[in-house]
C-alpha cells in the first residue's frame, strides 16, 4: 500500500509517500481501507518534535473513513465491508494518512448511508472534542447560551451544530466573511473576533453560561470578564505555552469552573462517535469540507492546517 511516512523530525518536507506493506490486523483490531482521513493541528506534532512518536518511520493523521477490510479473530462489532469512520489514531499506533491503516474497535464506529467518506473524516476528532467539551464537560443545558470562539474552526463549526442541537442559545465568534455562514449552521448570534467592543457585543447579545475556548492564552481574561454567574468554560487549545489569568477577580466573581481536555482522553470515542452518527443520520450535523489533497500533498494540507484560515475542515484522499 502507499502510506506517508516521516523519518525524522522536521518541517512538512520530511513527510514522503511511500510503498509499505499493507498490515494486518491483531486478534483486537481492524483493518480500515481508508477513504479518507482528517487532517488536523495534531497531526503535527510528532512531525515537529512537540510529542514523541511511538516509531520511526511514523504515519501521521488520527481521522479516518472508509470500509472494514478485515477483522481480527476477537472481533464481533465489525464485519468485512461495513463503511466506518473513527480517530484517535496517530498517538500510539500508525496513523491514517495511509490506503490502509489498523484501529480498534473502540476507535470506531458505523458511517451512516447518505454520508461521505470526506465528511466523516472530517467530522471525527472534531466532533468527539466538541462533544465531549459541550456535552461531557460543560452539562451543556438547552436553557443556556453557549459561546463558541473560533465558530468557522472544525471544532467550531461541528461546535455551533452540536450546541444548536441542544437546544442551547449559541454565540460565536468568526472572522466577517466565515461569519455568514454560520447562522446556516445554528448561530443565533455572530460576532466578528476583530470588532474592539466584541466583549460588549457578548455581554450585550447575552452572557454565556458555557464558553468553548480554543485559544486560552488569548482569550482567558476575556472569558473571565463576560461569563455568566456560574459559568462553565472547556479549554481545548492555545497557541502558546503559557495561559492565566492576569486579572483572577472577575473569575471569581463569576465563579468560573474551567475545564482542560484533551479528545485522546475520552474513554469511549467509539460511544460519542455513534451519538455523532445519530446526528449525521438527523441532518442535525453536517461537516464543511473546504479542501481535500492526495497523499502525495500531505505536506501541503499540513501547512494548510497550521497557517491557513479555513471554513471547516482539511480532508486527505488517499
Amino acid at each position: 500500500m502507499r502510506a506517508v511516512k516521516f523519518h525524522e523530525t522536521g518541517g512538512s518536507d520530511v513527510l514522503r509517500v511511500e510503498d509499505v506493506p499493507t498490515p494486518t490486523p491483531g486478534p483486537d483490531e481492524v483493518l480500515v481501507q481508508v477513504a479518507a482521513a482528517g487532517v488536523n493541528p495534531v497531526d503535527t506534532y510528532s512531525r515537529r518534535g512537540n510529542r514523541e512518536p511511538p516509531a520511526f518511520p511514523m504515519t501521521p493523521g488520527a481521522d479516518l473513513a472508509g470500509v472494514v477490510e478485515s477483522v481480527g479473530a476477537n472481533v464481533t462489532a465489525f464485519s468485512e465491508g461495513d463503511r466506518v469512520f473513527g480517530t484517535g489514531l496517530g498517538r500510539t499506533q500508525q496513523g491514517t494518512y495511509a490506503e490502509y491503516a489498523v484501529a480498534r474497535p473502540d476507535q470506531l464506529a458505523r458511517l451512516p448511508d447518505g454520508v461521505s467518506y470526506a465528511e466523516g473524516a472530517a467530522v471525527a476528532l472534531v466532533g468527539v472534542t466538541a462533544w465531549r467539551a459541550l456535552v461531557d464537560h460543560a452539562n451543556l443545558d438547552p436553557a443556556e447560551t453557549c459561546l463558541i470562539h473560533g465558530g468557522s474552526g472544525g471544532v467550531g463549526h461541528v461546535a455551533v451544530q452540536i450546541a444548536d442541537a441542544a437546544g442551547a442559545t449559541v454565540l460565536a465568534t468568526a472572522n466577517e466573511e466565515y461569519g455568514r455562514s454560520l447562522p446556516n449552521l445554528g448561530a443565533d448570534v455572530v460576532l466578528d473576533y476583530e470588532r474592539d467592543d466584541l466583549a460588549d457585543a457578548v455581554v450585550e447579545a447575552g452572557r454565556p453560561d458555557v464558553i468553548l475556548d480554543h485559544r486560552l492564552d488569548e482569550y482567558l481574561d476575556f472569558d473571565a470578564a463576560v461569563a455568566a454567574q456560574g459559568a462553565r468554560l472547556v479549554g481545548i487549545g492555545n497557541t502558546t505555552a503559557a495561559a492565566g489569568f492576569s486579572d483572577i477577580t472577575a473569575a471569581r466573581r463569576a465563579e468560573l469552573t474551567v475545564s482542560l481536555m484533551s479528545m485522546f482522553n475520552t474513554p469511549d470515542i467509539s460511544a460519542v462517535l455513534g451519538r455523532l452518527a445519530r446526528l449525521l443520520s438527523a441532518g442535525l450535523l453536517a461537516p464543511e469540507v473546504s479542501r481535500t489533497y492526495d497523499l502525495d500533498e500531505a505536506g501541503a494540507a499540513q501547512d494548510a492546517v497550521l497557517n491557513d484560515s479555513v471554513f471547516g475542515k482539511l480532508v486527505i484522499t488517499p
